[in-house]
């Protein structure tokens, strides 16, 4: 198993570069196909636009801005690509991106998306991209943070453990980044009751699982009363140097996260390293 084919979303975002960077690793470590899939906002009118011309004025002069933007970011993106020795294509998307984005990773081994500046304007389609992708590609997404620099993705790998089906499916589509780790580390936040009907703990059961891929790893169970999970694997990480999170996302329903939160979509809004999720 393997990466062979990748996604990298690129749009007009200041932090589109880190992506890009980080696709580049990936691209050269697996020798993948890389595709860069643009997204266009060019039927969506920026909203303070509106409040001060109205969308039917605002159209033409959005329209022309894009279509101007668009061609910047790709002439960009050909001379990043050529200066890296890569071969890659070009897809423009348009309309629902948020639904277009999920829709073209299907046909990827993995998509990079980039997290969301909540400083940064945007159109709105663009800020459901990281989710929807996570919750509705059925393919792994890596997140990068729009702060930071990444000289190294996956040379040391935290894996946040609950025992659910979404953390299991997300170390299966990570195996070809764990073979290649020069450390793994496993993650098991508040064990108890996790192993319920297990002979041993369930930190143990992955350490054995991994071993049979040829993967050593070491296990780390851990009680956190009074922090949020996300900043605790967040700190955790950076205690032990990590460079990767993988964890599964949305193990609720999204929208009882929006309610109540939870690890995914607080990890979404505090990631410091690049976390790899899997739905």
């Amino acid at each position: 198993m393997t990466f062979r084919d990748l996604i990298v979303h690129v749009n007009v975002s200041k932090h589109c570069r880190q992506r890009l960077e980080v696709a580049a690793q990936l691209a050269r470590t697996f020798d993948a196909h890389l595709t860069g899939l643009y997204t266009s906002a060019v039927g969506d009118v920026a909203f303070f636009m509106i409040d001060d011309v109205g969308a039917k004025a605002a159209a033409p002069t959005m329209r022309a801005w894009w279509m101007e933007m668009r061609d910047k970011v790709r002439a960009e993106f050909d001379v990043f690509w050529r200066d890296a020795g890569i071969a890659v294509d070009w897809i423009e998307v348009g309309g629902d991106v948020g639904a277009m984005v999920p829709l073209h990773a299907r046909y990827a081994d993995l998509t990079i998306v980039g997290q969301l500046d909540p400083e940064e304007l945007l159109p709105r389609p663009e800020y459901e991209i990281p989710e929807r992708v996570a919750l509705e590609s059925g393919q792994p997404v890596l997140v990068v943070p729009y702060a930071g620099s990444f000289a190294s993705v996956g040379r040391r790998i935290l894996i946040a453990w609950n025992g659910s089906p979404q953390a299991a499916r997300a170390v299966r589509d990570a195996l070809p980044l764990l073979k290649r780790a020069e450390k793994v580390m496993v993650l098991t936040l508040n064990p108890a009751g996790l192993g319920k009907g297990e002979e041993t703990r369930p930190g143990d059961r992955l350490l054995a699982h991994l071993r049979r891929h040829g993967i050593e790893a070491e296990s780390h169970e851990l009680t956190a009363d009074h922090i949020s999970a996300e900043d605790f694997i967040l700190s955790r990480a950076v205690d032990e140097g990590a460079d990767l999170i993988v964890m599964g996302a949305y193990g609720h329903s999204r929208a009882r996260e929006v309610v109540l939160g939870g690890a995914t979509r607080g990890m979404f809004k505090h990631m410091t390293m690049p976390v790899l999720m899997s739905h």
